[in-house]
């Protein structure tokens, strides 16, 4: 992820959560019937990774898009971008970055 968000240690802490909540959720369910002993604590951390990665794959796509169309946009040096940037881009701009930036990622259940 570029830095032009400022949003990698948000996303970082997010992250962490995320992962703590997926794989707690997952240690701490009932065994399926076909576990066997050895294997039941790898299969509940392959799930509860699996979910992880599903439950973020959609607000990494987002952070890492839109980082780069802004700094692709930032960094150009075309006359018209800069035109469009001062007078327009920036208030969209601040309406978008700040909904990404208010996310709600969930709570972290601490028993």
């Amino acid at each position: 992820m570029t830095p032009d968000l400022g949003q990698g240690g948000c996303s970082a802490l997010e992250d962490s959560v995320v992962l703590a909540r997926c794989l707690g959720e997952a240690l701490l369910s009932q065994p399926t019937y076909n576990e066997k002993e050895g294997d039941e604590a790898y299969v509940r951390m392959e799930m509860g990774l699996q979910k992880y990665a599903k439950e973020r794959r959609w607000r990494s796509f987002t952070l890492i898009s839109t980082a780069y169309v802004v700094g692709t946009i930032q960094q150009s040096d075309s006359k018209l971008i800069g035109f469009l940037r001062k007078k327009f881009l920036s208030r969209y701009y601040m309406r978008n970055l700040m909904k990404i930036a208010n996310f709600d990622f969930g709570k972290l259940i601490v028993s």
